[in-house]
Parts: C-alpha cells; sequence; structure tokens
C-alpha cells in the first residue's frame, strides 16, 4: 500500500488503548484514515489524495498515541517532499458541528455551512479575514491543528463534498523560495467539544497575558470615523467632542480616525485641518476624555521626505522582484510601502515616530489599523524562517506595537493570542443580513472567542454606513447586540434619531457599565485558565445537541446569556437555554433548562438576556 513511501506508523510504544488508527487504501488512489474507538469504526476522512505512490523523495509518518494527563488521544500526520508537490488531506464533516478557521466577511456559525474553495489560511484583508488560525474543533470533541510551517490552504465542500480539505501547496501568497513543502498536522480526540477546545488552548493557542484597559470596558469609545469618515478638522473635532459630554452618555476615549496626517505614513499632523493639534487635545481632555488617533502601517510614495527614507534605510517590504510596491483603501492616486515589522530596525524606527507623536501632542494611545500580511507586494520577501511566511509580518506588526499599552487597538491576528489587548473586528457593514451586517456580529465574536482571541472590540455600532446610515431600529438592535461583548464603541450617535432612541440607548449603555466587572472577571478568568470572554452557549453542556448549533446567542463568562434580537422588524424570537437555572434579566421569572422559549416578547426597547443562577450537572 505505502509502496515508495518512508512509513512511521506507531513509532513509539505505548500502553493499549480504545482507539486505533489505521489506513485503507481507497478507490482514488487516496487512503481513507479510519479510527476504532469502543468496537466502532469511523471513518476520519481521506488523506494523501495527491500523492503518487510511486516516488521515493516523499515521507510520510503517522504516530498515535495516548496522552495520559489529558486523557486524549492523538493521531500526528506528517508529509513532506520536494515543492513541486501538493499535499491534500481531508476529514469528513460528517453530521458534526465545526467551528474555528479564519474570520470571515460572511461569518457563518457553525463554520460548515459556508463554502471555501482553495483558501489561504494568513491573515488577509480579503474577506474580513484578519485573524486568521489553522485551529478547527467539532461537537464530537475532535480538534485539528496544523502546524504554522505548512503553506495551508483549506477547502470546505469542493474538492470532496462535506469535507474540509487541508492543503498544503507552495503557490502564492506562500514564498516561491521555500525549498520544501509539508503537511504536518495534529488531531486530537477527547469526549467533547468544551475539553479538546481547552487542550487546544493550553498545548497551542496560548491565553491572553493580561486584561486591557478597565475604562474601555466599562464605557464606550468615541470614534470620528463612521460620523465624519476623513472631513475631520479642528471645529467639528470640538463640536464633536462637545455634543458627546453634552449628552451625558459616559466615555472612555475621544478616537481621532483618518485623516490627520499631512500625507500617509508621516506621522505628522495636517496643521491646515488642524492648526492648534496640541491645544485641542488639551481641550477636549478637558471635558473628561482621554484621547486616542488612528494610525497605521503604511507610507505612501508622495508622502516625502518620509517615502525616500524608510526605502533608502530598508525599511519597506519587497517582494521577490524587488519591488516595494503594493496597495490598500487610501492610496489617494500614489504607491503605498509596507513598513517590513520583521525588520527589527524598521519596527524601531517606526515606534520612535509613533512614540514622538504621542509625547509631541500628549496622545493616550492609539487604534493601530491593517496589519494583515496581504497588504505586502505580493510575494512578500520577509526576515524570519521562510516557512513562516508571509504571517511573520503579522505577529512582528502587532508585537511592535503592543507594546504601547493596555489602551491600544489591533485588528489583525495570527498565533498572537497571548497579547493583552483589545483586538477589533474588521468593520461592518450598516446592513441586518450575513453579507457582513449585524447578523455576522454574534458569529464574528464566537469565531474569535473559539480561536482564543477573548478580548474583542466590537466595530462601530450600526456599522460604518458605507452603504448607508443606520436606521433607528438597526442602530438600537446593534447596540443591544454589544451590550454583553466586552466593550463599546459609537460613532454615530443616539440623538442622530428620536428621543425614545436616545434613551433606550442610554438605558443599554448603563446596563453594560453595570455588567463591567463581569467582563473583568471573564477577561481574568481568560488569563488564568484560557477560557473564552464570550463563549457559545453549549460551553455550559457540551453534549447538547440543540445548543451546539446556536449562533445568534453567546454567553459572558458562564453566568449570562445574550440572545439578542437580529432579524429586522422582529418583536419577538426564539430562545433556547441550557441546562441551569435561569433569572430573565427583564422580568425575574426563573426558568429551568435545557428548554426552549418560543416567541419571547421582545420589541424594541426590550434585549432578552439570563443570570444562571444555578448550575445544573
Amino acid at each position: 500500500m505505502f509502496s515508495g513511501l518512508a512509513v512511521v506508523l506507531g513509532a513509539v510504544p505505548r500502553k493499549p488503548t480504545t482507539r486505533d488508527f489505521f489506513l485503507e487504501e481507497a478507490d482514488n488512489d487516496a487512503f481513507t484514515l479510519i479510527v476504532l474507538t469502543e468496537g466502532r469504526r469511523v471513518i476520519l476522512g481521506e488523506i494523501g489524495r495527491k500523492v503518487s505512490l510511486n516516488r521515493d523523495d516523499i515521507s510520510f509518518e503517522m504516530y498515535e498515541e495516548r496522552d495520559e494527563e489529558s486523557g486524549g488521544y492523538h493521531v500526528t500526520i506528517s508529509w513532506e517532499g520536494p515543492s513541486s508537490v501538493v499535499f491534500e488531506d481531508c476529514l469528513d464533516f460528517g453530521e458534526r458541528q465545526w467551528y474555528g478557521g479564519p474570520e470571515q466577511k460572511e461569518q457563518y456559525w457553525p463554520i460548515q455551512k459556508s463554502k471555501l474553495e482553495k483558501y489561504s489560511i494568513i491573515s488577509k484583508e480579503a474577506d474580513n479575514s484578519a485573524v486568521s488560525e489553522r485551529y478547527w474543533v467539532n461537537s464530537a470533541g475532535w480538534y485539528v491543528y496544523i502546524q504554522p510551517e505548512v503553506p495551508l490552504f483549506v477547502d470546505h465542500h469542493n474538492i470532496l463534498d462535506n469535507h474540509i480539505c487541508f492543503v498544503a501547496e507552495v503557490a502564492e501568497p506562500y514564498s516561491s523560495r521555500r525549498p520544501r513543502n509539508v503537511l504536518k498536522y495534529d488531531l486530537w480526540f477527547f469526549d467533547t467539544p468544551k475539553e479538546a477546545h481547552m487542550h487546544a488552548i493550553h498545548t497551542y493557542l496560548g491565553k491572553p497575558s493580561g486584561v486591557p484597559d478597565y475604562r474601555m470596558i466599562q464605557y464606550p469609545v468615541w470614534s470620528t470615523w463612521a460620523r465624519y469618515s476623513r472631513e475631520i478638522d479642528q471645529e467639528n473635532l470640538w463640536a464633536f467632542a462637545n455634543e458627546i459630554k453634552d449628552s451625558g452618555f459616559p466615555n472612555a476615549q475621544f478616537e481621532i480616525d483618518d485623516l490627520w496626517e499631512v500625507c500617509y505614513g508621516s506621522l505628522t499632523v495636517d496643521e491646515r485641518k488642524l492648526p492648534d493639534f496640541k491645544k485641542l487635545i488639551q481641550d477636549i481632555k478637558a471635558l473628561d476624555f482621554r484621547v486616542t488617533i488612528w494610525v497605521h502601517p503604511f507610507i505612501n510614495k508622495d508622502c516625502e521626505p518620509w517615502y525616500s527614507e524608510a526605502l533608502g534605510k530598508g525599511y519597506l517590504v519587497l517582494n521577490e522582484e524587488g519591488s516595494p510596491d503594493s496597495s490598500w483603501w487610501n492610496n489617494n492616486g500614489s504607491v503605498p510601502g509596507y513598513i517590513d515589522f520583521t525588520n527589527p530596525e524598521a519596527a524601531e524606527w517606526y515606534s520612535s515616530r509613533v512614540r514622538n507623536l504621542i509625547e509631541t501632542y500628549n496622545i493616550d494611545s492609539l487604534k493601530f489599523d491593517a496589519g494583515e500580511s496581504s497588504w505586502s507586494p505580493q510575494i512578500p520577501v520577509q526576515n524570519g524562517d521562510i516557512e513562516l511566511h508571509p504571517g511573520h509580518i503579522v505577529q512582528s506588526y502587532v508585537r511592535t506595537v503592543a507594546q504601547f499599552g493596555p489602551m491600544i487597538e489591533i485588528r489583525s491576528g495570527m498565533r498572537t493570542q497571548d497579547l493583552p489587548v483589545f483586538i477589533r473586528m474588521v468593520d461592518k457593514d450598516t446592513l441586518w443580513d450575513f453579507n457582513n451586517g449585524l447578523a455576522t456580529l454574534v458569529t464574528t465574536l464566537l469565531q474569535m472567542n473559539m480561536n482564543g482571541y477573548g478580548l474583542v472590540l466590537p466595530d462601530m455600532i450600526g456599522g460604518n454606513g458605507y452603504n448607508e446610515k443606520p436606521s433607528k431600529e438597526l442602530f438600537v438592535r446593534w447596540l443591544q447586540a454589544n451590550v454583553f461583548m466586552p466593550t463599546l464603541q459609537y460613532s454615530f450617535v443616539p440623538w442622530d434619531h428620536d428621543d425614545e432612541a436616545v434613551e433606550i440607548c442610554r438605558r443599554y449603555t448603563q446596563l453594560h457599565a453595570e455588567y463591567s466587572p463581569v467582563i473583568l472577571e471573564a477577561m481574568s478568568a481568560a488569563v488564568e485558565s484560557g477560557e473564552p470572554v464570550n463563549a457559545p452557549i453549549w460551553w455550559l453542556d457540551p453534549q447538547d445537541k440543540d445548543a451546539l448549533e446556536i449562533w445568534d446567542e453567546f454567553l459572558l463568562g458562564e453566568s449570562v446569556l445574550s440572545a439578542p434580537v437580529l432579524e429586522e422588524g422582529a418583536v419577538s424570537r426564539d430562545i433556547y437555554l441550557p441546562k441551569g437555572l435561569w433569572r430573565d434579566g427583564n422580568t425575574g421569572e426563573m426558568i429551568t433548562g435545557p428548554q426552549w422559549l418560543r416567541d419571547y416578547p421582545a420589541p424594541l426597547d426590550v434585549l432578552p438576556y439570563f443570570v444562571l443562577e444555578e448550575k445544573h450537572n
């Protein structure tokens, strides 16, 4: 069966287990991967689909063992060969629910509902895939972790129907200079997805090393972006700050977004728009705001002398042809370069200029945008291990900027779950549906948490308004969905609507503040044990089949269940409560789960939520 392949199977002696893995040759020259567990024969999938059996330059290893400490079983599968070879292993979705993988614009949950066609698993701008991890877990208690050196693509339902396929191919966006190709992954088996996920956190993903700024947890961030876009100046910034102050709404900080620079990448204030920026910041602070500012990792070619300095010193990412030319959303007729944070000198050059900005204007903190590897000129050349390209720049960027403290925000991530800072959802659109609208707010929250990123900063309440401004209903429902997430972020404002909307928003902004100690407690638990801050509701009963399918409810820690209304025009919704004794947050009624609450009344001023008073085993 393995003619021409070097095989190591069960390479190390092990104790007898109740699970055994073996391979059978399939009709299509692939191998069927099978596990025998407690007398049952379970087909896991097909592996080696692209491998020729007659080659002696391909090695295959399959090693299995029981982990005595965790009680889990695992099999490690490894293919290695020349860079011209493509490896393709597929796991059967079956009837299981699957979670994990990359952040997506159309964020379906569980993820087997989505279709991906040979999709590169890197942090990239396309499809909002800023957070991209090589980890998947399913409702049966299996999880798979693909090693970071693999040039990985993933496929749902296309290569093989009802399968998730992992493809290793030395092709764009991965470096063409890789000397070999490798597909290596660990497949673990536990009794429940909760056990599996906690093992993955401690073995591969990691947990945050601290909690972010508490005032950002407690009170809203107020951003200029959705309201003003790039049309900011001294007058409207001052007017906006006073509007917020006069409204009586609390604040964590006043965030000055795009466009304050004289040119993109200068980190120099445009005094034509902001003639006395230092005094403006001082005056806004006198209104009891902290002030933060938007920055990014690009320098446009027409931004002189900064661009020439960066290029001359070798501080920009080059592609394999030696060009620094890239693109981003603010090209403005120019061509940008992307600062090469894998070069320590370039990272320090950027950091020192940011520090100078902070010190000159007494700025409190920063919003660090972008950071995805796809902004690099393609195919990028980076410092460090070539088998970690192009993702190495993502880690280098966010680790560089994380030094600026607990008030910052980032938006990209790849093996950076340990950072103690907020990570923002990529911009949401002002829509209701799964096309990056409100329907994806909860699913994105769950997706990020189940990839180990629990310190989530949801994007602007009401969306970014790229298509249109939010209606009163959408704005209120968006805020309600945010309440039990880690923080709130306004840009469109409650008083864009009528008095009823203002009072509803005031009430739920206050409710969020009242629960901020619970949010902090959940974050502290994430630091201590790695548990999600906002888990899917099956976390309380990981073998509850109904709970395993729920996409529009979520937990805060293990004590609050939020079930926001996400459908336009709806004034009621069905709610599933997992096992336990629950107190209705609106009526005070005590309800024993598991049970469905059909047509729970939820007019515009009602956010359905429930507090767990007593756990049931």
